[in-house]
């Protein structure tokens, strides 16, 4: 109450006492809280190494709320390039990813793939991409078809690359659909189907791509392959993306 002002003055420094209070009788909920507010230094001076100490607290305890806040703050870590930090971070996403982490199932495939804060083992990001997108992580998903597609830790297996990238696809995974628009396009683990690589490559023309170049270059390829469909083929294939951005709320390009 005194952290939102309900009844009383809004007072920061208020709520951090009594959170303090109940974290240390073990309570997860308000160790998660207290973490926030060292955190973000409301109420308790900032310290960021206390907040990760609270959320840890939390976390073994199974708060989903901290574990969240530890996944975010350690993937940020990993972006700033904090090589003191890799052993802790791979540790704790490693924890995460065994007891069913889907998120973090993927983050460790990548560490794996990587050799990001350990060897590189592909074998060992296929078992992690494979629970992760079992688990319909998307990401993990597109990843697992790459491997399958290049035969990286596993034989080269075309249908199932195409298989699990039609999963992403399906999931708004638009490097999943740009795969799949061209595997139908040059009939790749596939029967070659125009119609069926302009609807995927249409919709990954719509997604967020890496670049301005990679975007005209996919709506180049979907021209070009337009131009191989009859008018009825193409209209309907039309039809059937401007569908599926009404339902994914996605605005064509």
């Amino acid at each position: 109450m005194y952290e939102e002002g309900k009844g009383m003055p809004q007072d920061d420094a208020q709520a951090a006492l009594w959170y303090r209070k109940a974290a240390e009788q073990g309570e997860a909920r308000a160790q998660v809280e207290l973490g926030a507010l060292y955190l973000e230094g409301d109420g308790v001076p900032q310290d960021v190494a206390l907040a990760r100490e609270w959320f840890h607290k939390a976390d073994e305890q199974g708060n989903s709320a901290a574990q969240l806040f530890l996944q975010i703050y350690y993937e940020a870590e990993i972006d700033r390039r904090a090589p003191e930090s890799f052993p802790e971070a791979v540790a704790w996403f490693r924890k995460a990813a065994e007891k069913g982490n889907a998120n973090a199932q993927a983050k460790l495939g990548y560490f794996y793939y990587s050799g990001y804060g350990m060897p590189q083992d592909y074998a060992q990001a296929l078992t992690w991409w494979r629970k992760a997108a079992e688990q319909g992580n998307a990401g993990a998903q597109a990843n697992l078809g790459y491997l399958y597609h290049e035969g990286k830790g596993v034989p080269q297996d075309y249908t199932q690359a195409l298989t699990w990238w039609r999963k992403a696809a399906e999931h708004d995974d638009v490097g999943a659909q740009l795969k799949l628009g061209n595997a139908y396009y040059k009939g790749q683990g596939v029967p070659q189907d125009y119609p069926e690589a302009y609807f995927w490559l249409d919709l990954a023309s719509a997604g967020k791509l890496d670049d301005l170049d990679t975007e005209q270059a996919v709506a180049r390829i979907r021209d070009k392959v337009a131009s191989y469909m009859t008018p009825t083929d193409l209209s309907r294939e039309q039809e059937r993306a401007r569908k599926w951005f009404e339902a994914h709320q996605v605005k064509p390009q």
